[in-house]
């Protein structure tokens, strides 16, 4: 049962440390634009819209 206990408490502070790291870099990328949009992981060209041979996304 402690082992049980541990594990969830690890995952949980691991998660909340994931998302903290990722609101820390959306954070610095909108004080920082001219390095231009934090990188979301699954987004970006080929991912989502389903295209293979380049994107063809309106900004």
């Amino acid at each position: 049962m402690f082992n049980l206990l541990i594990t969830i408490i690890i995952i949980f502070f691991i998660l909340m440390t994931w998302i903290l790291i990722q609101q820390v870099a959306r954070k610095f990328a909108a004080n920082h634009p001219e390095l231009g949009p934090a990188k979301e992981e699954g987004l970006g060209c080929g991912k989502t819209c389903g295209c293979k041979t380049g994107c063809k996304q309106e900004n």
